[in-house]
């Protein structure tokens, strides 16, 4: 954030100026619970000292991080001497500080940053906000990037999550806390948004597995457009909180334009509002940005929805006769190929297969590449308890994405549930990529 990403930072500022998881209701109370016993203070005073510095017990940080906390906050580059920190902790408004713990990205050294720092810290009141640097945004100028590809990007937020959780644990930072994806300012466009959703789907999926909430910290403009125009998208995941990066100067929790009130509106919110300053409390001075929080540990995430996603490609989970010849020519594919084929005036289905864990609601979702050549009333079969429903889709239009085709009653067990038909009056190439089925 500060010192990193100075020309990302810049713009914005000019911009302000104009895998399947399932979630109880009990998920987070037991991490609370257990996140609540924590060393004694006199464990931890020992844990700092040199003597102690080389045991192998991890010093736990009080609780939650940054947990429940309503006020100011600053984020630097690279974690403060215990010196600074005791300063600003005296005479500062401050009672929040941002810590890189993870990531390919991050370009400070952090020779302050230990589980005996951690713990110090909390400790003496502060509250930790942790955050991973790594992938970034596949039409963004910064590096490494994530895949344009959603699937592979949903599997390297999976990663980062990991890399994130394990390191998180490593300081002591334990269960319960938020963990924030560092997503810098990028050039939004559909492709793009897609991969960085997809992205921020396996991230907090993981998180939840892991025992953590997931946060998502990026410029107003892109990345936090992005997740709120998807806040009620069943296609991803949705996160538990937002980091606002917006210079406005106001220390507010509000994102104007860029995320409807009503969004993450349950103590979800940071937002960073001026960045790279310079300030001297207590003595020490320190460049940083100021961040304003209006966070609680007690909200319950989302329940995970099961969800299955059935590519062509899938072994035993599609079926078609040779009459469907296979392509990779279209770019909007989902994974490496997908199936195609003329229309008849006779049944040639080409199925997709799963199997439904109960009998149930599912909305069913479909992926193609659009072209001009394809056809414009491809029915898709789904096979609900009461028969089979078709649905006219037109693959000339919005290729590349998920596209819902409604919400059916489908019953529980193994067999084709979705399928493809060449039996169409349109005209065009008739294609099978994918289908998603998520029980709503």
């Amino acid at each position: 954030m500060v010192e990193i990403f100075r020309t990302a930072r810049s713009q914005e500022r000019i911009s302000s100026d104009g895998g399947n998881v399932r979630v109880t209701a009990g998920w987070l109370a037991s991490l609370i619970l257990a996140a609540a016993i924590v060393a004694p203070a006199e464990s931890i005073a020992v844990a700092a000292t040199p003597t102690q510095a080389s045991t192998a017990v991890t010093p736990l940080a009080t609780g939650p991080q940054p947990g429940t906390f309503t006020g100011r906050g600053f984020d630097t580059c690279a974690a403060p001497s215990q010196t600074a920190m005791n300063a600003w902790r005296a005479s500062s408004p401050y009672g929040a500080v941002g810590i890189y713990i993870s990531g390919a990205s991050r370009s400070c050294s952090q020779p302050n940053l230990t589980a005996s720092w951690v713990a110090n810290q909390t400790s003496n009141g502060w509250r930790l906000i942790p955050i991973e640097l790594g992938y970034q945004a596949p039409c963004g100028t910064r590096t490494p990037k994530m895949s344009a590809d959603p699937t592979t990007a949903r599997s390297q937020g999976v990663s980062a999550a990991n890399s994130a959780a394990n390191a998180a644990q490593a300081l002591g930072i334990g269960t319960a806390s938020t963990i924030y994806n560092d997503i810098e300012q990028y050039p939004s466009n559909a492709s793009c948004r897609a991969a960085v959703l997809s992205f921020l789907s396996g991230w907090t999926e993981q998180l939840h597995v892991r025992g953590y909430l997931a946060g998502m910290y990026s410029s107003g403009s892109s990345g936090i457009k992005d997740v709120c125009d998807a806040y009620d998208n069943p296609s991803y995941t949705r996160l538990d909180q937002i980091w606002i990066a917006w210079w406005n100067g106001v220390a507010d929790t509000d994102a104007g334009s860029y995320c409807a009130d009503a969004y993450y509106a349950n103590q979800q919110r940071l937002h960073q509002y001026a960045g790279e300053v310079t300030e001297t409390w207590g003595g020490v001075t320190m460049k940083i940005d100021r961040n304003y929080l209006d966070v609680r540990v007690t909200q319950t995430p989302p329940p995970q929805q099961w969800t299955t996603t059935i590519d062509n490609s899938a072994s035993g989970g599609f079926t078609a006769s040779t009459a469907w010849g296979t392509s990779a020519y279209s770019g909007q594919r989902f994974g490496t190929d997908y199936r195609f084929t003329s229309p008849v005036s006779s049944s040639d289905v080409a199925w997709f297969r799963s199997t439904i864990p109960a009998t149930g609601s599912y909305e069913i979702s479909v992926w193609y590449p659009a072209d001009a050549g394809y056809n414009n009333q491809t029915p898709y079969l789904v096979e609900t308890t009461t028969g089979s429903r078709s649905v006219s889709v037109n693959q000339r239009v919005n290729g590349g994405r998920w596209v819902s085709i409604g919400v059916f009653t489908l019953a529980a067990g193994t067999g084709n549930k979705v399928g493809v038909s060449r039996w169409t009056s349109g005209t065009g190439l008739v294609v099978a990529d994918a289908v998603r089925i998520t029980r709503v």
